[in-house]
This record gives C-alpha cells, sequence and structure tokens, in this order.
C-alpha cells in the first residue's frame, strides 16, 4: 500500500517543485562587460562570460536549476565550463549534481568536498572535481579570477573570489548585505572573530571602486562592506558585554542584547538564534585563547 501512494505522490511532487521554480524570480545584472550576478532564491550567483565560454559563482538550489541555465542562455548559449563553490551550503551548492551531468566542472576548498563527501557519498556529482587549499587562480575569459580561502569565518571552507580586471569580489556569506548579522555556522567550523577577519582583509584588498557581491542582498561597494565590518565589531562589543552580566547561554539569551541594533532578521535566522550562535562562537573564542 506505502509504495502504491508513493507512485501515486510522484506525480504531485515534482509538479509542486516545478511550481516552485516558476515562482522564483530571477534578476540578472550586468556588473562589468563579462561580469554579471544573478538574484534568485539562495546564495547570489556571479556568472563569467566571455570568449572562452561562461562560469559560474554558485548554483543555489537544485529545483532551480533549469531556470537559472535560462538566465544564462540570455548571455551565451552554452553550459559553464566552471561552478565554484563560495562554501557546503545547499542554498549555494543544490545545483551542482545538475550543472556537473550536464557537463560543468565544480571547484570548492577542499573542506567543502570533505562536507558534501560526508553528506552525498563518495562519487557523487554534488562532489567537486577540483579542491584547492589556500588559494588558486582561473585564468578565463580575460580575467584573473583570485580565489582565496578564509579559514574558520562563516565556516571552514569560505571562498571569496577576487576578480582583477574586473575590480570586483564576491565575497560569498562572509557577507549578509541585508541589515543584518551573518549566520556564522560554528557546528561547521565558523567563528564571528573569523568572519570580522575575513571582512577586514577583504577591505584591505579592494578600493574605493570595487563591487561588492554578497552572499545574500544587494551588490555593494567598499563602503558598504565597510559599515557591515562595523556593525560586526560593534554586535561583539554587545554580546562580550552581555556575556560579561549575565554569564549562561540562558541568562544571555533572554537579556536580548542585539535587539538594541533594530536589525532585521530571517524566519530561519531569528534573533535568538543569532545570540546563540555568537555566543558559542565567542565563548569558544575564549576558551581557546
Amino acid at each position: 500500500m506505502k509504495r502504491i501512494l508513493k507512485v501515486l505522490l510522484l506525480p504531485l511532487v515534482l509538479c509542486a517543485m516545478n511550481h516552485a521554480s516558476a515562482e522564483v524570480e530571477f534578476k540578472l545584472r550586468q556588473l562589468s562587460p563579462h561580469l554579471h550576478v544573478l538574484y534568485g532564491q539562495g546564495g547570489n550567483i556571479a556568472i563569467s562570460v566571455g570568449e572562452d565560454g561562461i562560469y559560474l559563482v554558485d548554483d543555489q538550489f537544485a529545483k532551480l536549476s533549469d531556470g537559472i541555465r535560462a538566465q544564462i542562455s540570455k548571455l551565451k548559449p552554452e553550459v559553464p565550463e566552471f561552478v565554484i563553490n563560495t562554501h557546503h551550503h545547499g542554498d549555494h551548492t543544490g545545483g551542482n549534481e545538475n550543472f556537473a551531468n550536464a557537463g560543468s566542472h565544480v571547484i570548492a576548498h577542499k573542506n567543502v568536498y570533505r562536507r558534501l563527501k560526508d553528506k552525498h557519498g563518495e562519487g557523487s556529482k554534488f562532489l567537486p572535481v577540483i579542491s584547492f587549499g589556500q588559494d588558486m587562480t582561473l585564468h578565463f575569459n580575460g580575467e584573473n579570477a583570485k580565489v582565496w580561502h578564509y579559514a574558520n569565518a562563516h565556516t571552514d571552507g569560505d571562498a571569496v573570489i577576487f576578480y582583477e580586471r574586473a575590480n570586483a569580489v564576491h565575497t560569498g556569506d562572509i557577507f549578509f548585505n541585508l541589515n543584518s548579522l551573518p549566520f556564522v555556522d560554528v557546528d561547521s567550523g565558523g567563528s564571528l572573530d573569523g568572519v570580522i577577519a575575513s571582512v577586514a582583509n577583504i577591505l584591505e584588498r579592494i578600493d574605493d571602486k570595487t563591487i561588492v557581491i554578497p552572499g545574500h542582498g544587494p551588490v555593494t561597494n567598499k563602503d558598504g562592506l565597510t559599515e557591515y565590518k562595523a556593525l560586526l565589531e560593534h554586535s561583539k562589543s554587545i554580546m562580550l558585554a552581555a556575556i560579561e552580566k549575565h554569564q549562561s547561554l540562558e541568562a544571555v539569551v533572554a537579556a536580548q542584547p542585539l535587539a538594541e541594533l533594530k536589525l532585521s532578521y530571517a524566519n530561519w535566522l531569528p534573533q535568538e538564534r543569532v545570540t546563540k550562535l555568537f555566543y558559542r562562537s565567542l565563548m569558544s573564542s575564549e576558551g581557546n585563547d
């Protein structure tokens, strides 16, 4: 009986998935002659288009792959040669399998490879076929794209892509440009201090004309990233004061120390969850000093 129900329900599930994909509003914006950003559902996608072909930074969710390909075809009707993952989370890597099956080659930090292998298994098409340690450079479409690993920031596998000729940078989820605080994935090696240090380093490597593509939210510039760094540092100070005063996690959460910032919070990342993650990160950092 269960098997019959599964057969009957499968078309409904597929229909629901297609409907969900159709509801996503994609927005494609040109940033330079060869670089575009695609907004959809999940992490922002950077698209490099030129004589050598196409490559992406991140690929959102699996259900959106057809829609993403349709947007790419507006620029050039080809399969992307590469997909670079900024980290392992599903809203940035969910399309890996679909793009790999179409002929794309996934690139990511070695910790992303390890985490995706733990989730999907050895030999899965979700896994990168090229993994790197500290850095690598992709010489493609007349661009020198420096892919740099930042340790223990949003996760333990974060990659930031610096486009030399376009004077742009894709930060992945080290930067949430949503009038909000970031998701510090402590359980995946992330830390608040790591995010702050990473943002500080990125700022040292860019100039006032650099286009900054965040992991989520609209494209901005160095000033926008500078304001984000100040917010991170302020929120850390608030949390440290709350920890010193209230000590326990429960007491800090009850005090709602971050409320004074009057920020926006997503349903999946409410203020209480951010407070708990920041607490765990800062207490862990204190224990390692």
